[in-house]
């Protein structure tokens, strides 16, 4: 192409710097808060979609790296969550320090810096730590402290990550406290009127021993989102288990079919009736892909046509869930051919791009070129909405693809 939209990724990553929450909580909790240790590695696996480290005490034998220490949970930085700027063959399931990731994983500028070598214009960044929903907290013991550590991460992202040194750059994402439907609404209203227009969410909420959307358990929370535009975006993962086959599956398997939890997902929804309750509610799935998506719309329109009447989804969903999709639901990819030489039986204005910087899937320093290739046969306006338009209009942003704030 001679030329390619400067792009807008809606599914980055940001790993927080230390400090964020002992500089945000109340004095109290400082030394309970979620802080950084550095620790070796007594043991880690990731098997069966289920990732299993095991902190060393100090002086043992073993790998050095930093861990997020918070009630019982001991969670280590690791090469995959910060993998850009290392050749494929070199990027392990191990341990890793501050000072042995890309700067840009943690620092604005660096960051900026890094989207620049990247032909990347904007971009939202899903969180480390708490986790692609913040289940991190949900998990926690101390009510009170979670609550706390999910209302300190947001002002930090909207303060400081998408703050005034980022220019407009970054594009917030907040999270939410998943125990509790109303207080979720209440930080998503706080949140919207700082200019907030997306929130993480789980994709699969039993798994994490909450609510499925089937109930109305979620009520309060989507009509907050309904009602002041906020996007739900639910990342591949946030419902703290990757797809996998069996418990003893190579971590391979997953990565092969890391869609499969948004495509259960996305039925789900388009089988609540949710869509038809809250009419101006907009779902993303981050790093899903979308080569899969003409097929399961193809056969939930079958079985709502067909099978309605004992399927369950009679009284509560009125239209054909491909139609559904159509006004409410956005599939983001960053390497999918396929999909894109399917574009039509998926819709034009429900595709977003994304890099996934700085893990170990991201496209990161070639999005561009990896575009340029698999969009090569479509229309220029085409790309404009895919790579850069579609996310403008989605999120918020101004004319130029900005955080406004």
């Amino acid at each position: 192409m001679e030329t390619f939209p400067k792009i807008i990724s809606v599914d980055d990553h940001t790993v927080e710097p230390p400090n964020v929450w002992r500089d945000r909580l109340p004095s109290k909790y400082r030394d309970s808060g979620p802080r950084v240790v550095r620790a070796p590695l007594k043991e880690m696996s990731f098997l069966g979609g289920k990732f299993a480290p095991v902190m060393g005490a100090k002086g043992d034998d073993g790998p050095v790296g930093d861990w997020w220490v918070y009630e019982d949970l001991h969670r280590p930085l690791t090469r995959l969550d910060t993998a850009v700027g290392y050749d494929r063959d070199e990027i392990k399931l191990e341990v890793i320090t501050y000072e042995q990731m890309r700067p840009g994983s943690y620092s604005v500028p660096d960051r900026l810096a890094d989207m620049d070598i990247n032909h990347v214009q904007s971009a939202l960044c899903f969180p480390t730590f708490p986790r692609f929903c913040g289940q991190t907290f949900t998990e926690a013991k101390d009510r009170e402290l979670g609550l706390l550590g999910v209302r300190a991460y947001n002002d930090w992202m909207v303060e400081e990550w998408c703050g005034p040194d980022a220019h407009g750059r970054l594009i917030p994402l907040t999270l939410i406290p998943l125990w509790d439907a109303e207080l979720a609404a209440a930080e998503v209203r706080r949140n919207a009127d700082r200019g907030v227009r997306a929130v993480a969410f789980s994709e699969i909420p039993p798994r994490l021993g909450l609510p499925s959307i089937h109930t109305d358990e979620w009520d309060p929370f989507l009509r907050a989102c309904d009602e002041t535009g906020t996007v739900v975006a639910m990342h591949i993962g946030s419902s703290s288990k990757m797809p996998s086959t069996s418990a003893d599956a190579p971590p391979a398997v997953g990565s092969t079919i890391t869609f499969a939890n948004c495509c259960f997902s996305m039925v789900d929804w388009l089988m609540s009736g949710k869509f038809e309750r809250f009419p101006n509610l907009k779902v993303m799935y981050a790093e899903g892909q979308i080569g899969w998506i003409p097929y399961i719309l193809e056969r939930a329109d079958v079985v709502w046509e067909e099978n309605r009447g004992w399927g369950g989804v009679a009284e509560k969903v009125l239209r054909p869930p491909s139609e559904l999709f159509a006004e409410h639901v956005y599939g983001c990819f960053f390497d999918d051919a396929f999909g894109l030489r399917n574009l039509d039986a998926i819709g034009v204005g429900n595709v977003l791009y994304e890099t996934d910087y700085p893990h170990s899937d991201s496209t990161w320093p070639k999005s561009r070129e990896v575009g340029e290739q698999q969009m090569g046969h479509l229309d220029a306006d085409v790309v404009d909405r895919i790579v850069r338009r579609n996310a403008i209009e989605l999120l918020g942003l101004t004319g130029e693809g900005l955080w406004a704030g």
